[in-house]
């Protein structure tokens, strides 16, 4: 059996979805910052994930390994937010899983789809 690139451009894009929604999310209901304005945290946060995001739709391989290295960012926030914060570390691990699927999806629909 051979891998099909839909497959883990599927799997990415669950994890994007996933990962977009879980940001957007922490930030305005489950824990908003109370010292900077939510806008700013938003703007910062979530714009990574807009830029590629047409070509990624697209199945650009470009734009798709665009995607997987912006999710390492989110990988490493994760990370560390997961190991500072010993109270709640639910959402970071979250962020953690949903940027490796992003990240492995990503990488491996752009390798079994060149010919």
């Amino acid at each position: 059996m051979t891998a099909k690139p839909v497959h883990f451009h599927t799997l990415a894009v669950c994890a994007y979805l996933g990962l977009f929604a879980l940001l957007m999310l922490w930030n305005t209901v489950l824990a908003p910052n109370t010292t900077f304005p939510v806008a700013l945290i938003l703007l910062v946060t979530v714009t990574p994930l807009l830029l590629p995001l047409r070509g990624f739709l697209n199945r650009n391989a470009r734009s798709c390994s665009w995607m997987a290295y912006i999710s390492l960012a989110y990988f490493i926030h994760g990370s560390v937010e997961a190991y500072a914060n010993d109270l709640e570390r639910l959402l970071p691990s979250l962020e953690v899983v949903f940027s490796l699927l992003l990240f492995f999806g990503a990488n491996f629909f752009v390798r079994y789809s060149r010919k």
